[in-house]
């Protein structure tokens, strides 16, 4: 019984995914489907572009990428189709605009976050203690002094 509901589970899945294929009449049309496909984000995924991704709505853009390109329209006009209809997060490459800024200065932002970070302990750490007392100090030395000796 166990083994049946673990067949049936594994079945189900695999008869789900489904891959379409789309065919194409002229070779340099394929070829600019597979561009834009791997530039476009996957907007349920999110970390995969529409060519990766296995998610109903990357199906469908997919489709609608197909489409827009069987009508005669550009690369430039299905990217601007896209952002017009998904923002600038669609695209895996968003242009530097006010909106997208952050997305752009974040990294850089976060490097010198950690350098100065980085550098703030290192200067810590190499201050002499200068809350020590005269007493504590000669101390200090008479235990190194017994312990090199």
């Amino acid at each position: 019984m166990k083994l049946a509901m673990i067949l049936l589970v594994l079945f189900s899945c695999s008869l789900h995914a489904e891959i379409k294929i789309y065919d194409f009449k002229d070779p340099a049309l394929e070829q600019r489907y597979q561009g834009l496909t791997e530039e476009l984000r996957c907007l349920v995924c999110q970390n995969q572009n529409i060519a990766d991704s296995h998610a109903e709505l990357a199906e469908d853009l997919r489709g609608k990428v197909y489409e827009l390109l069987n009508k005669g329209e550009s690369d430039a006009q299905i990217v601007e189709y896209m952002t017009n209809r998904y923002g600038d997060f669609v695209l895996y490459r968003p242009p530097l605009k006010s909106k997208t800024l952050i997305l752009w200065l974040a990294p850089i932002l976060t490097v010198l976050l950690g350098a100065f970070g980085f550098w703030a302990v290192l200067r810590k750490r190499d201050k002499p203690q200068e809350h020590l007392s005269d007493a504590e100090r000669r101390r200090i030395e008479e235990l190194l002094k017994r312990k090199s000796e």
